[in-house]
């Protein structure tokens, strides 16, 4: 009961952020915007869609590759499925925290072991990470270089922000992999807080359980990160995936016949905007997200375009990609698997 009432919460919380971000985006030229959106190029709307598929497939490649190093049959459609089915739950959780439960749940269920089907969606998110604190880096030293944006004191303060959280997220998952005196630590003092608490009962057996686990976590995260090469690999795949993401803006600014910008800086300005929309805490990081992209993209596009061009993006790549992942999802369960 109170898992659904988080989640309808969740749910309420997206939609009303939805609706005030429409309404600004929205009221000063509506008609103006609509009509932007009612003729944009349907070739360039098309290839907006495919990049965000292409972006779908790289992550794709990168979860059946580390699956298959603990299960040899797991196939490239599988890993399909997951990423799209992921997107549900990223998108309906603050700071996207949803994702990674289900995938771990959804692994155990193609009959991965839960320690190493933890390991696999910890891997993930770990060469994810790399690589979009790469891009990150990137953008920064091209922004230094050729000066894109306009000097604004708070849109810099919240890039870095947004870079400190997602390298010590980087920081934080080494640790919970590789660390196991520190993982015992926590854990003895969160079982004994719970066990004062009377949640938990028996404390011993409770720590030796998790002790097992642990032990079994790490020895499978050993195996995923001894090789470097397919560690690097990774991290390749979904810089690729992630570059990809980030030209979708380049589509739609053709398909409304915009040609102020280049595919560089669309990526260095997308790569600016995911830092400052990483750490916003509403599902999906609604708010933040359209006003980076509004702060960013309105150095080299002005008035209705950049506001239709803004929420045909918000939608392609959350809006879509939630409603596809839902639909994904009451496929799965009526047919028991994913074909």
């Amino acid at each position: 009961m109170k898992k659904n009432l988080k989640k309808f919460f969740n749910i309420f919380i997206l939609l009303t952020i939805t609706g005030l971000v429409l309404y600004f985006s929205l009221k000063d030229n509506y008609h103006t915007i609509i009509n932007e959106i009612w003729n944009m190029n349907i070739i360039w709307l098309i290839v907006a869609f495919v990049l965000l598929f292409c972006f779908w497939f790289c992550k794709a490649i990168a979860t059946q590759k580390i699956v298959k190093i603990f299960k040899e049959d797991y196939s490239i459609k599988q890993a399909f499925c997951l990423v799209v089915e992921t997107n549900f739950f990223h998108a309906i959780t603050p700071f996207a925290v949803g994702g990674q439960p289900y995938e771990i749940y959804s692994l155990k269920k193609s009959k991965l072991k839960l320690t190493d089907a933890t390991n696999v969606s910890i891997a993930n998110f770990i060469v994810y990470q790399i690589a979009l604190v790469l891009l990150g880096v990137i953008a920064v030293i091209y922004n230094h270089i050729f000066n894109l944006f306009a000097s604004n004191v708070v849109l810099k303060h919240l890039v870095t922000i947004g870079f400190l959280i997602n390298f010590l997220v980087i920081i934080f998952l080494f640790l919970l992999t590789f660390t196991k005196k520190i993982n015992k630590f926590l854990m003895k003092i969160i079982i004994g807080s719970l066990n004062k608490l009377r949640i938990v009962k028996d404390k011993e057996k409770k720590i030796e359980q998790f002790n097992q686990y642990l032990s079994e976590f790490h020895n499978g995260a050993k195996i995923l990160f001894q090789n470097k090469f397919q560690f690097i690999r990774l991290i390749i795949i979904h810089f690729i995936g992630l570059s990809v993401s980030y030209i979708i803006p380049f589509a739609l600014a053709h398909a409304m016949k915009i040609s102020t910008i280049s595919i560089m800086e669309t990526i260095v300005t997308s790569a600016y905007v995911m830092l400052i929309g990483s750490f916003v805490p509403i599902p999906g990081g609604t708010g933040g997200l359209e006003y980076g992209f509004i702060s960013f993209y309105s150095n080299f596009i002005k008035g209705s375009k950049l506001n239709a061009m803004m929420l045909v993006w918000r939608f392609i790549t959350y809006y879509f990609a939630m409603i596809l992942g839902s639909i994904m999802l009451g496929v799965r369960k009526k047919e028991k698997k994913c074909v």
